[in-house]
């Protein structure tokens, strides 16, 4: 099963292999990451958006990374992953593969649409999805998650939901959990009380955890206690923890200097410094990103550094308020 595989590859000491790709930022033409005029041209067409993408899952690869991440709401980042997967399979056979269900892509491939996004837990929301990722990728889908749950989701206590996702397990998809919002820890404790027939359901988490945003960590420690992978998200906070922010953390900025490393590489160093962490995922949206990601697989942290770091951290409220004024660009 997909949990099995994705703890035997990013084992501790793995190098990149502790490090995944999420295609959030390339699946579709907009996003909420600070810098993509920068790291994007102006004109974002399907096409173009289809060979960055497979130039990243290129570079990932040839890199050592093993895990790759999806989600029905990126846009076209299924069609584009399974795409790769069917041209290189060899490499198809050596990954790990995820995605997650339960925003729907509403923008229609426009960068100022009002909504990009709409959320639903809901069986029948899951039953479509569950076909649409069913024909892109197949028996290539190893982890299907639950995406930005929170403690109020219906997720957490529909048992006809559960009922249809134990089903999905016992074909062999490992099922879990994604996480949002400043109460993930609520969310990620009441997910692993969910069981069905007895057996917990969920196997993995996917949560946001960075330096500024640490509040999950003791729920985290606690999944992974019981058995569960640990995936982290937004490691960088969506660009705040790089040199495309505009107010870069001062201790993060002087540690970088001290260690001749990126911001971006210090961040995710910190985040894989926790013994919890099975992988953390890169978001990069260019191969030049991904390379500043990726070193931080050889990044070594001394405990003076780690607590420097570890004073940037906001209140889950104020962390959470921020993310959701990012502009979709």
């Amino acid at each position: 099963m997909g949990v099995e595989r994705l703890t035997e590859i990013a084992t501790p000491g793995s190098g990149a292999a502790r490090i995944g790709l999420g295609l959030a930022a390339v699946g579709r033409p907009a996003y909420i990451n600070l810098g993509r005029d920068r790291d994007l041209p102006a004109e974002r067409p399907v096409e173009l958006m289809r060979r960055r993408s497979q130039e990243l899952l290129d570079s990932a690869y040839a890199a050592g990374v093993r895990y790759l991440d999806a989600a029905r709401s990126y846009g076209r980042a299924e069609e584009f992953l399974a795409g790769w997967l069917r041209d290189r399979p060899d490499a198809a056979r050596d990954v790990v593969v995820g995605s997650k269900w339960g925003y729907t892509y509403v923008a229609d491939w426009r960068t100022d649409a009002e909504t990009h996004e709409v959320k639903d837990h809901g069986v029948a929301t899951f039953e479509r999805q569950r076909a649409l990722t069913d024909a892109l990728l197949g028996d290539r889908l190893d982890l299907y998650q639950i995406h930005s749950v929170t403690p109020d989701s219906p997720a957490l206590t529909d048992r006809e939901l559960h009922t249809r996702l134990a089903a999905l397990a016992a074909e062999g998809v490992t099922v879990g959990i994604s996480t949002s919002g400043p109460h993930q820890a609520d969310a990620i404790r009441a997910a692993l009380a969910v069981e069905v027939d007895g057996r917990p359901l969920f196997r993995t988490v996917q949560s946001t955890y960075n330096l500024l945003e640490p509040s999950a960590g003791a729920a985290l420690a606690e999944a992974h206690a019981a058995g569960l992978a640990v995936i982290v998200k937004e490691a960088v906070a969506n660009g705040r923890l790089t040199e495309a922010a505009e107010e870069l953390p001062e201790a993060l900025r002087q540690v970088a200097e001290e260690l001749g490393a990126t911001p971006d590489a210090v961040a995710l160093a910190a985040v894989l410094h926790r013994p919890w962490v099975t992988v953390v995922l890169s978001g990069a949206a260019t191969t030049a990103q991904l390379r500043s990601n990726l070193a931080a697989a050889d990044l070594r942290l001394d405990e003076p550094r780690l607590a420097r770091l570890e004073e940037l951290a906001e209140t889950p409220q104020t962390y959470w308020h921020h993310r959701s004024e990012l502009p979709w660009a």
